[in-house]
């Protein structure tokens, strides 16, 4: 540079219609100069150009459960109708994988915390044709506690206000492919031995507090990032509960 000032780029900033490059030497003094020709680098001249404008990053056209997302759609009133969960973990897991289409069709999740009262639950829910519930429970299979909880529950409401559907798991953890953990399959944990623990410490986990158990959680959830790290058994069945709920007497 004819000016014979030596400095680092600092920024460039646009000033009186002209791109501006500002220079500090090693003393932290800066000055400015306009971008174009005269300046050298490594013995060489060069000619400094403005920096191409960064294009924003495309928005995903996929939801995380693999829906068409729906861009700027209008906040939607809360449907009467809702879908129950066990707990914690399972509504946490919904929302990460089908938060976003639930939102747009105005489908709330509950927590059940449990579901031994389940049948009293929908009782007093009092489902009707425009107030459908949708269940999902754990370790839905055949002679199950959950199996006959389910059967009492529909049959507690009037014909097709409910729907109690469930994965043959002992718990929505096992949903999370195990792979995704860098596991070829979720730990087999002896009966009577309390599950959760049993299944971080054969994973060498901590695992003797509740703060062990949320930890875990954190991690393993953290691990999902779409419907595709999760078992179809529990993918179907979300599915299924969604379209339920947003059905109703001649309304979508």
């Amino acid at each position: 540079m004819t000016s014979g000032w030596v400095g680092a780029v600092v920024r460039v900033e646009k000033s009186g219609g002209q791109h501006l490059v500002e220079l500090e030497d090693r003393h932290g003094r800066t000055r400015s100069f306009t971008l174009g020709g005269g300046f050298w680098i490594d013995g060489q001249p060069v000619v400094l150009v403005p920096p191409r404008p960064t294009a924003a990053p495309a928005a995903p056209s996929r939801t995380a459960s693999g829906s068409r997302a729906v861009r700027a759609a209008p906040a939607r009133v809360a449907r009467a109708s809702r879908i129950w969960v066990e707990g914690r973990h399972d509504a946490e897991l919904v929302e990460k994988v089908w938060g976003d289409d639930l939102r747009v069709e105005g489908v709330v999740v509950e927590r059940l915390d449990g579901a031994d009262h389940l049948p009293d639950a929908v009782r007093a829910f009092a489902p009707s044709p425009d107030r459908r519930l949708g269940v999902l429970v754990d370790h839905l299979v055949p002679g199950s506690k959950e199996s006959r909880l389910a059967d009492q529950a529909v049959r507690a409401a009037p014909a097709g206000t409910v729907l109690v559907l469930g994965h043959p798991w002992v718990d929505v953890w096992q949903t999370v492919r195990p792979q995704r953990l860098g596991l070829d399959a979720w730990p087999d944990v002896p009966r009577g031995t309390e599950w959760k623990s049993g299944v971080l410490r054969a994973m060498g986990w901590p695992c003797d507090t509740q703060a062990d158990i949320a930890r875990a959680w954190a991690r393993i959830l953290g691990q999902v990032r779409t419907y595709a790290d999760l078992d179809p058994a529990l993918l179907g069945r979300v599915e299924e509960l969604i379209d339920f709920v947003t059905v109703s007497s001649g309304m979508r």
